[in-house]
């Protein structure tokens, strides 16, 4: 049992990097990244998003790379859904969880999916029936965008935030997690908004999203970790942003996060030089995009094994 792993990485790099950059990874490149990742360790990845191919044509071969995904016994293949069209393409694919963006910030969730977040919640509702009605084994999350701050609006009221919260787990949902968008968090606020939604939501309480646009985004993880946070969304390399977010950039890097967990002997269940060596079909699929992390370009300490 000593090896059990303590947090779970979630993996957003094959959605919420690919949908970052500009050119589209191939499909053969993305099979072999999701392989090359699984084969590190990861336990749960998001594979893509069901949006029109007309908005995100880095998206269009969603259902071919969950089928793919699928293969991979004990891997939790998981998709972005918008709303209820979404949904259905996505189940019909045979996800295992499904994750839907609700905004605390009423411009950037209609920038976002064009509805306000009180609407959202209406949309929420309508893909629980579909789920519940449906296939009820599917794993139904939110996580809240811009929670800590928006580049469109300014600041979000922290009270908003738990109260929309609370409405979606009202709706249904399984977990409602935090989504620091815009790379605005910092860790003492993280402490405050992880702690009351804990208190608010109990098991119900999700992941921890973290951007690293300045330079915080360890930081707010293990803020949130010393709260009790244990769900962690990464992103190999630090792909990824948000499209509807000016100034969005640079999600958490896995390398990183999962160094960090392991050197301080918490476990994540991740090989680190396999994590490492799955940057490679990242740069092949998409040549001259950068990549980022410290620990790869670092180099394990001398005499590292993982505590």
């Amino acid at each position: 049992m000593h090896n059990v792993p303590e947090v779970l990485i979630s993996e957003v790099g094959p959605r919420d990097g690919l949908q970052s950059v500009k050119a589209t990874m191939p499909t053969a490149d993305k099979l072999r990244w999701i392989d090359a990742l699984v084969a590190a360790g990861l336990r749960e990845i998001e594979v893509g998003s069901f949006v029109p191919p007309r908005l995100l044509p880095q998206m269009a071969d969603a259902p071919a790379v969950v089928q793919h995904a699928l293969r991979h016994a004990g891997l939790t293949v998981m998709a972005l859904v918008p709303n209820r069209r979404g949904a259905e393409a996505a189940l019909a694919a045979g996800v295992h969880k499904i994750t839907l963006p609700v905004s605390a910030s009423e411009a950037h969730s209609l920038a976002n999916v064009r509805k306000t977040p009180a609407q959202m919640v209406d949309e929420l509702r309508e893909v629980h029936a579909l789920r519940r009605d449906a296939v009820p084994g599917v794993a139904m999350e939110v996580g809240l965008s811009t929670a800590f701050g928006c580049t469109l609006q300014g600041l979000v009221d922290e009270d908003d935030v738990i109260r929309l919260a609370v409405a979606c787990a009202n709706v249904g949902v399984d977990e409602v997690g935090l989504s620091d968008t815009t790379g605005m968090a910092n860790p003492a606020q993280v402490r405050r908004l992880f702690t009351r939604l804990r208190a608010e939501l109990g098991a119900k309480a999700g992941a921890a999203h973290m951007h690293n646009t300045r330079g915080l985004g360890l930081a707010n993880c293990l803020a949130a970790y010393d709260v009790g946070v244990r769900t962690f969304d990464a992103s190999l390399g630090g792909l990824g942003g948000c499209p509807y977010a000016p100034g969005a950039s640079g999600n958490v890097v896995t390398e990183d996060l999962v160094f960090m967990f392991e050197a301080m002997g918490v476990r994540t269940g991740i090989d680190i030089p396999k994590l490492i060596a799955a940057r490679e079909p990242l740069k092949a699929g998409l040549p001259g995009e950068p990549v980022y992390g410290m620990t790869p370009e670092a180099g394990l300490p001398k005499g590292w094994h993982a505590a």
